[in-house]
């Protein structure tokens, strides 16, 4: 069974889908306008890696994964004016860029990615819908959502009135009837990107396109809500809030999941601080992507996860290690149940890790009785190994083509030998000194 920490419950639950047939996850993709860094491929690793856990669980077709982008936005706008473009030229190479380097990560497509330029209309809908309820309110050309026509808001941050206000960096404009109203709708000038509405010429508010997306595609009421820990508040506060009170008091998602974030030292890696450092940048330096997808799940992903050069190298040893053992091997059918079942314990990547290693070192082994269950002895274990490091994504490439592919064959095999030199020579030292102290019992 698989049991999930719920942001909104502040508890690991176990997970039980509304429908085990399709159940239903959305994420916030990226905002199409720049490169990616490594803290941006986190949450696309992370729940690329709960995907596969989920169909393996349920079958490869129990789930639907949304994953949406943004493409309309204040800094893809301005991103657009910089280099004298319209907007989709911005959007269309980022986008392609991100794809191309998610993939890198071992990152499958979500099932769905629905474009925020492409669902204007289920926008406009909602945005109707919450102003004849009452919730939201025209002004000045603005559609804004009036906070205090939710009482339950505020319920996923639990966070107070001012905290709310400062964390959610509010604009300050004299046509909002409490500070901590949010826009649902902007005009737009004649010379930028907009869709006509029945308010104003404009263009949609951040929180309204995640709501509509997820109402259109996947229904009122979703399973899994996931995406990084920093958007819990506002963003996600803000989708709860229009999606709920749009749909009757429904909630929006089963489960809220956030992951951690990356950080380089002691500060958080974002592009505002200036210590980001890309995907792109980290493949060009000639890290496998796999390399970088294990250093992403070395760390549980509700916690920080330092990004340093030990933890890359660290991750390449370990592959290193599980490519000489299991490089040729194709999968089999069969679990190792200790490592399902860490995955399973709120995806605790770590301990399944460490039970993967764990595992492909008894494989080398004559197996006992803890492993009987592999009828077919070593070679029935070493598939399920394979198997077990293929959901975590990795192990996808053959020996050779791996070791090819981070460095000359001939050097790989010198330092192999080197190494086995050294450890032969560490050993008769050892018992050479042995001998000296203990001359009648040393062999």
């Amino acid at each position: 069974m698989i049991r999930l920490h719920d942001t909104m419950a502040r508890q690991k639950r176990a997970f039980e889908p509304a429908d085990p047939s399709r159940i239903t996850m959305y994420v916030c993709g990226p905002t199409v306008y720049g490169r990616a860094h490594i803290g941006n491929a986190r949450p696309a690793v992370v729940f690329d890696t709960l995907a596969r856990l989920i169909r393996h669980e349920f079958g490869p077709d129990s789930l639907i994964y949304a994953r949406n982008v943004t493409d309309v936005d204040d800094k893809i706008i301005a991103a657009a004016e910089a280099e004298g473009v319209e907007p989709h030229v911005i959007t269309e190479r980022f986008e392609r860029f991100y794809n191309e380097d998610m993939g890198a990560l071992g990152v499958m497509p979500p099932d769905l990615a629905p474009h925020a330029t492409a669902e204007i209309a289920p926008m406009v809908a909602m945005i109707e819908k919450l102003i004849h309820l009452g919730h939201a309110y025209e002004a000045e050309g603005h559609v804004l959502f009036h906070v205090p026509s939710d009482p339950d808001y505020g319920a996923l941050s639990r966070r107070d009135r001012d905290a709310m206000l400062a964390g959610a960096r509010v604009e300050v404009a004299p046509y909002k009837r409490d500070p901590a109203d949010f826009v649902l709708w902007k005009p737009s000038a004649p010379d930028v990107i907009g869709w006509d509405a029945p308010w104003c010429r404009g263009r949609p508010g951040w929180h309204i396109e995640c709501s509509a997306m997820i109402e259109r595609h996947l229904g009122d009421t979703i399973d899994i809500h996931g995406g990084g820990l920093d958007l819990i508040f506002p963003h996600h506060e803000n989708e709860i809030a229009q999606s709920m009170t749009a749909h009757g008091g429904a909630p929006l998602a089963r489960y809220w999941v956030h992951n951690g974030f990356v950080d380089m030292g002691a500060e958080k890696m974002s592009k505002s601080l200036g210590n980001i450092v890309g995907v792109d940048e980290l493949l060009a330096q000639g890290h496998h992507g796999e390399t970088l997808r294990l250093a992403l799940l070395s760390a549980h992903y509700r916690q920080p996860l330092a990004w340093t050069e030990e933890l890359i190298a660290q991750s390449k040893a370990v592959l290193d290690r599980w490519y000489r053992v299991l490089g040729d091997i194709e999968p089999n059918d069969r679990d190792i149940a200790p490592f399902v079942e860490a995955l399973s314990d709120d995806l605790n990547t770590p301990k399944a890790i460490a039970v993967l290693g764990e595992f492909i070192g008894s494989s080398q082994e004559q197996p006992g009785d803890e492993f009987e269950y592999f009828q077919g002895g070593r070679e029935d274990m070493m598939r399920s190994a394979v198997r077990a490091a293929r959901m975590l994504g990795v192990l996808n490439h053959g020996k050779d083509e791996w070791f090819q592919g981070s460095a000359d064959s001939s050097d790989i095999e010198a330092r192999i030998a080197e190494r086995d030199c050294n450890e032969t020579l560490t050993h008769l030292v050892a018992r050479r000194v042995r001998w000296s102290k203990h001359p009648a019992t040393s062999s």
